[in-house]
């Protein structure tokens, strides 16, 4: 009997996306059931009852749709957070979880820049803005994504700096970025701080009142990781109380409509999370999951697997 592979994807992959995930089950001799667009959970738990794998993008693998999963062996989430899958549960039932990392690095990093430009020519509307050449950018995490935004940086004649304790300091050197060894010092003295942390318990709300109130005069931070790792709270406080400080998000924060209200041009948050958004990081994404699943099921492969005991 063939292995059966679902495809859960409440925001479906683009359709050249959809053809190569196909392709690549037809040859393993996979059968692909698609659940797309859909807007009851009900739907999700009667599709994973009898899948052997099963992708996601935005998707909950929430403890409840593990649960009802008879036969799942792997899930594997398209991008590079994981934290829409409950990892305790899929352990639990001995379900190896991954993502693919790197594989939307590009888009976001682009993103990332592109919104150090908005917010730096004033949202494109009236007045002096400024440039991003000559400004000191500090990269929190020096990852697929941070390196990138690192070169793209180094091409508009940024100074670069970085924060990451789980990376070489060598290493990082190596590619020509300055390396602070606390958060506190990147944040207080460079002009642009590009955001690129995991959320997990010990970075929620870790960027607090206290470390965004050490940001240089007329500094930037852009968030294009997740909201959790924001303290909201610390975030109206100190944009109340500098008004030299601007925030961009990718992920709006709960108090969008209140920020947005108050600060103006100083806050700019995207309609929906778009850091993946490209057809490129689509088709990479999506192709990527594929071949892990095949690789895992049919030679043991957990080279991404994000729940490791």
């Amino acid at each position: 009997m063939s292995k059966k592979v679902l495809l859960a994807t409440e925001k479906p992959f683009a359709k050249v996306a959809v053809e190569g995930i196909q392709k690549i089950f037809d040859a393993a001799g996979y059968q692909m059931i698609r659940l797309e667009k859909y807007t009851d959970k009900t739907d999700l738990l009667k599709a994973v009852v009898e899948a052997d794998a099963m992708i996601i993008r935005s998707d909950k693998a929430s403890a409840e749709v593990i649960a009802a999963a008879n036969k799942l062996k792997i899930i594997v989430r398209a991008g590079a957070g994981y934290d829409n899958i409950d990892l305790a549960a899929a352990t639990a039932k001995d379900i190896c979880a991954m993502n693919t990392p790197g594989q939307n690095s590009n888009a976001v990093a682009e993103l990332a820049i592109g919104m150090m430009v908005f917010l730096a020519r004033n949202k494109y509307t009236e007045g002096n803005g400024s440039e991003l050449r000559g400004k000191k950018l500090g990269i929190h995490a020096y990852g697929n994504v941070g390196r990138l935004v690192a070169a793209i940086a180094k091409g508009f004649g940024m100074d670069v700096y970085a924060f990451d304790p789980f990376v070489k300091t060598a290493a990082m050197e190596a590619e020509g970025i300055k390396v602070f060894a606390t958060m506190e010092e990147l944040y207080s003295n460079c002009d642009y701080i590009s955001l690129h942390i995991p959320a997990n318990e010990k970075t929620k709300k870790s960027i607090n009142y206290g470390l965004m109130s050490k940001m240089k005069k007329g500094a930037t931070l852009i968030n294009t990781a997740r909201k959790e790792v924001i303290c909201e709270d610390g975030l109206k406080k100190v944009m109340a109380e500098r008004e030299d400080l601007k925030y961009a998000t990718d992920i709006a924060p709960d108090c969008h409509a209140e920020i947005a209200e108050k600060f103006g041009n100083r806050y700019h948050a995207t309609k929906k999370k778009m850091g993946a958004e490209t057809s490129e990081a689509n088709i990479n994404a999506g192709l990527a999951a594929a071949k892990q699943i095949v690789a895992f099921l049919e030679k043991g492969d957990r080279t991404f697997q994000v729940n490791k005991s």
